[in-house]
């Protein structure tokens, strides 16, 4: 059995679909952390049958809003002497801001470099989010 140790203070992020710990880790640019970072991937749960969990060993800030975007089933774990303290459950944002891309051409933002890629929600029971500047729908 794989055992990864439990962390003293820092962050789990629990209830991960199976297959996106990775994105995650790109999109919270978790690389590029002086701590240590556990990804366990594929770990048998009763509610979703396999699951994904990262494990952050130091208390940072976390874009909810990205985390909410790719998996809003996520669980954030706040720990403080080996012991959760908060868990905070997600909600698909209302609105992303430089977190997707938009990839229609002719949009303003492709011509535009500086400008942010803002994207709202328009379809909250699908997870639909639309550029705000032209409508294309965003791509996960």
């Amino acid at each position: 059995m794989l055992k990864v140790d439990s962390i003293e203070k820092g962050i789990v992020l629990d209830h991960i679909k199976a297959g996106k710990a990775m994105q995650i880790y790109k999109y919270l640019n978790l690389d590029n952390l002086d701590c240590s970072v556990a990804i366990i991937k594929n770990v048998k749960s009763n509610k979703l049958g396999a699951k994904d969990i990262i494990k952050i060993n130091d208390n940072i800030d976390i874009n909810l809003d990205v985390l909410g975007y790719i998996d809003p089933n996520i669980t954030v774990n706040i720990i403080e002497d080996n012991k959760t303290v908060e868990k905070k459950r997600l909600e698909l944002p209302e609105k992303i801001v430089n977190v997707a891309k938009c990839k229609n051409p002719r949009c303003i933002t492709s011509i535009e470099q500086e400008l942010d890629h803002v994207f709202k929600l328009v379809d909250k029971e699908n997870g639909v989010y639309r550029c705000l500047y032209c409508d294309q729908k965003a791509g996960k």
